[in-house]
């Protein structure tokens, strides 16, 4: 028989969840993946989540995501997020293009989504949550990807693939990992140690340039230059590449949950590699 969900969980969480189910105070945080319109094989469990789970959390829920997952937490944190998931996934399903979009054509189309989905009062909404502290994934363009030439940035870009197969730590020299985040204390929540990290307090004047550098596709969707509260230099590439390297670096308590949503195409070998460890994820994969 095929199923339409699969749920991936360490011995320990499986055990738990066998026995007692899962309850919203038991997941500490809640990880967006980015995968682009492929999102939309989440939006039905997105809906549950967002409408009928979360609300009864007593205890704060950490978010973190990247591109199309940072979107999605950005919606989650609103007052009404069914209602912000809902015009998202109305919006971006019936967006049309030329025969031939160009990077700037499909930057405005970005922009003009994000404008209908999060308005003024949607960013001080996601600012001023205290349940709910947001955190968005984005990455800093080093030397030649953060070129604006094509070929140049297209030269960098298999550069770091191919730095990338000999080791991730390489991925130094081409990135830096930019996490933008919520909260009163003006520091995040994740800690990573592995290479430069820059943190930035989210703000109405950033919050909107940060979503949309962490959707940025590079030649596709043009990077975000000069966010307020960082240096200066191209922000994009949220990718699927760095949500991948959260878990083994999340400040959480072992009892507590991670809960992940990931679409059908992520590989299976990945995803139990993340179940290692003490923070026992519980990863839910989606089919079409």
């Amino acid at each position: 028989m095929n199923h339409s969900l699969s749920i991936y969980a360490g011995s320990i969480a499986l055990e738990n969840i066998r026995r007692h189910g899962l309850h919203p105070d038991q997941v500490k945080v809640f990880v967006g993946a980015s995968g682009g319109p492929k999102w939309f094989v989440l939006y039905g469990l997105d809906r549950y989540l967002f409408g009928d789970f979360f609300p009864q959390k007593k205890e704060k829920l950490y978010s973190i995501g990247s591109s199309a997952g940072a979107w999605r937490m950005a919606c989650l944190a609103r007052k009404r997020p069914v209602s912000a998931i809902a015009r998202l996934a109305q919006k971006y399903s019936n967006e049309v293009y030329t025969n031939k979009p160009s990077a700037t054509e499909v930057s405005l189309k970005a922009r003009q989504l994000l404008d209908y989905v999060i308005e003024d009062d949607g960013v001080e909404e996601i600012l001023s949550n205290k349940k709910i502290q947001t955190h968005i994934i984005a990455a800093k363009s080093l030397g030649l990807v953060a070129s604006e030439e094509p070929w140049l940035q297209g030269s960098g870009l298999l550069l770091s693939a191919a730095a990338n197969l000999l080791s991730r730590n390489n991925l130094r020299h081409f990135y830096e990992r930019t996490v933008f985040h919520t909260g009163e204390q003006g520091r995040p929540f994740f800690r990573f140690s592995d290479f430069s990290t820059q943190n930035v307090q989210l703000t109405k004047d950033n919050l909107k340039d940060a979503l949309m550098a962490s959707g940025a596709i590079p030649m596709m969707l043009k990077g975000i230059p000069n966010i307020q509260g960082l240096k200066q230099g191209f922000i994009g590439m949220g990718g699927w590449w760095i949500i991948i390297l959260i878990l083994d670096l999340i400040q959480a308590k072992s009892s507590c949950y991670i809960l992940i949503l990931v679409p059908e195409w992520y590989p299976v070998g990945l995803i139990k590699h993340l179940n290692g460890g003490k923070l026992r994820p519980i990863i839910l994969k989606t089919w079409y």
